[in-house]
């Protein structure tokens, strides 16, 4: 295997110099190997969507590096690893522009990481490039190019936002809670298109989910954070041999020893 994306002692500290200080990182190594679908669990504040945010960029670390394909990207501003790490939020409104069509958002995705101007030139080989991905999501996208993002429904909107952060292939993919606001039936779909999209494109993933059901059922890893520190990573077999029951209770424990402490 190789080793893709790699942390090495990540500490990030907020409400520095107050009483609220605290680490939301806590020296975290993790090595990714190219190919890896990790799920993330673990209770509020564990330093989940901070783990992503630097892996991102959206915020520097405070001591610690971060490697991506050999290359250190520590010091790299998130718009400089734009190219490289695709990323899909909660909220589809975070990841689509509402009052752009369809076809407009993704031509936008497909410039990810490029210098442009505002001017959308759409070439007739991009059009059919986008109606044959938006066909393979079954949801009847491709008939909808000229219709703006604002005016479809959530699942749909979605999907396109998973299909924006593909479309150029990431080195990694970062998936933020990106079900948490879906009802369950248009989660399952959605679930069902990321880990499509993870296999069919050789794509390196890593899921944030409160779900712990979907953290076992998806991915081939999975690891659990408790004040920003990894408190075991899973493989593919140990995950298998869990069940939802036995996450809950590993969390409710970490919980009933921070009660205990104070």
């Amino acid at each position: 295997m190789t080793t893709l994306l790699e942390i090495y002692q990540a500490r990030k500290i907020f409400n520095k110099r107050t009483p609220d200080a605290f680490a939301a990182l806590d020296d975290l190594s993790l090595k990714v190997e190219k190919g890896d679908f990790i799920t993330i669990v673990g209770g509020n504040g564990a330093g989940k969507s901070t783990l992503l945010n630097a892996i991102a960029g959206t915020f520097l670390l405070d001591s610690g590096n971060i490697t991506l394909n050999g290359k250190d990207i520590t010091r790299l501003a998130e718009e400089e690893r734009a190219k490289s790490v695709s990323r899909v939020f909660q909220n589809p409104s975070m990841g689509t522009a509402p009052r752009m069509t369809v076809e407009e958002n993704l031509s936008l995705a497909l410039k990810r990481g490029q210098k442009r101007g505002f001017k959308l030139a759409i070439k007739e080989e991009n059009r059919k490039q986008f109606q044959q991905a938006l066909s393979q999501l079954h949801l009847g996208l491709e008939n909808r190019l000229d219709t703006e993002i604002g005016l479809l429904s959530g699942g749909q909107r979605q999907a396109i936002a998973l299909l924006m952060a593909t479309l150029t292939r990431p080195e990694i993919l970062l998936l933020d809670e990106h079900t948490a606001a879906l009802d369950a039936k248009t989660s399952k779909r959605i679930l069902e298109i990321s880990s499509d999209q993870v296999k069919d494109h050789n794509l390196t993933a890593l899921m944030i989910t409160h779900n712990l059901q979907d953290a076992l059922l998806y991915g081939n890893r999975m690891i659990l954070l408790h004040h920003g520190k990894i408190i075991k990573d899973f493989s593919k077999a140990e995950k298998d041999a869990l069940t939802a029951g036995d996450l809950y209770q590993m969390m409710a424990d970490l919980a009933e020893s921070d009660y205990m402490e104070r």
